[in-house]
């Protein structure tokens, strides 16, 4: 009897998680569409008892729509896979999201994701150069850009608009010696801050400008179409938006909430944002093609829970130097 008990126990212990990862499960991205249907099928590949849909949008818009919900007291979102870490301080700050202790994060190293875990790091979208190929200076330096040559020919997306850019304009302004006087000389410069990524390589890749601040898998992407431009990891070295996930304290499906978490940062998932055409996370997989060494690229230092409290007075700043 008791034998029989016992593997009636085990039974229930290896089916319980099986039987738990099932139901819905809703997804808020701003991954681009394709990207995001990739990822789907990808973690229903492995958990074919979980109905995932998902709603796409850029980041100020998804939240937008979440914050519009959390107010009405009726959040739809489980789970949250967005562009950048200081709008996940902002969550975690509230109470918002649902800490995930037994996430497996041996493989990386510290710094990567929340140390509390209740965001991770699916990818590094470094932020570099990107310059027209008839372009007289080939830049090597993010000072390259203050140059002469570069004048009135310099794009950029507004941290007015990009919370990505935002990141950037930061960790420049926190790492580079001249911290906001370098954003000062581009303006003088004749440098140009407004609209997002795609705004600034079309004016590059279209000999608008012939230089710009850019992510770097856009042009990567682009010159491997055929399009005229160079991608460019200064060497003062680059800022980087990590597309975190995180689980929404409000979830109705928690445990198929943790499998999707699970999944992004597993080696599996991890291969599948290298396909894409991203830097993966993880440190032991390798970078897609069109991109140099991981050890060549060198990532600048940013403290998300530090830019969060600086935010509005970071907005001012910039507004104060570009309009």
């Amino acid at each position: 009897m008791k034998s029989i008990l016992a593997c009636t126990a085990i039974l229930a212990a290896l089916a319980g998680p099986a039987l738990a990862q099932e139901g819905k499960l809703v997804l808020y991205t701003s991954q681009p569409q394709t990207d995001a249907q990739q990822t789907l099928d990808a973690f229903k590949g492995r958990h074919p008892r979980v109905d995932v849909s998902f709603v796409r949008d850029g980041t100020p818009r998804v939240m937008a729509k979440l914050r519009a919900e959390i107010e009405a007291g009726q959040p739809q979102a489980d789970v949250l896979l967005i562009a950048d870490s200081v709008t996940m301080e902002a969550l975690k700050k509230e109470r918002r999201l649902l800490a995930h202790a037994g996430a497996d994060l041996s493989t990386y190293p510290p710094g990567i994701h929340d140390p509390e875990k209740t965001w991770f790091a699916t990818k590094l979208i470094t932020t570099g150069i990107v310059y027209n190929t008839k372009a007289p200076l080939k830049p090597a330096s993010w000072l390259d850009l203050t140059r002469p040559e570069a004048k009135g020919l310099v794009a950029m997306p507004s941290p007015l608009n990009s919370g990505a850019a935002m990141i950037h304009t930061v960790t420049l302004t926190g790492n580079l010696p001249q911290s906001w006087g370098y954003y000062e000389t581009l303006r003088k410069n004749g440098a140009m801050a407004s609209g997002g990524n795609g705004d600034v390589l079309k004016q590059v890749a279209g000999g608008e400008k012939l230089y710009g601040m850019i992510v770097d898998f856009m042009p990567i992407r682009e010159k491997a179409k055929g399009a005229p431009v160079e991608f460019v990891f200064p060497t003062e070295g680059v800022s980087a938006v990590t597309e975190p996930v995180a689980i929404l304290s409000t979830t109705r499906n928690a445990a198929a909430a943790r499998a999707f978490v699970d999944f992004l940062v597993s080696r599996e998932g991890q291969e599948l944002a290298a396909r894409q055409g991203y830097v993966p996370a993880h440190p032991g997989v390798k970078l897609p093609a069109g991109y140099p060494t991981r050890e060549e690229i060198k990532l600048m230092r940013f403290d998300p829970a530090r830019a969060l409290v600086d935010e509005t007075a970071n907005k001012k700043r910039f507004a104060d130097i570009f309009e």
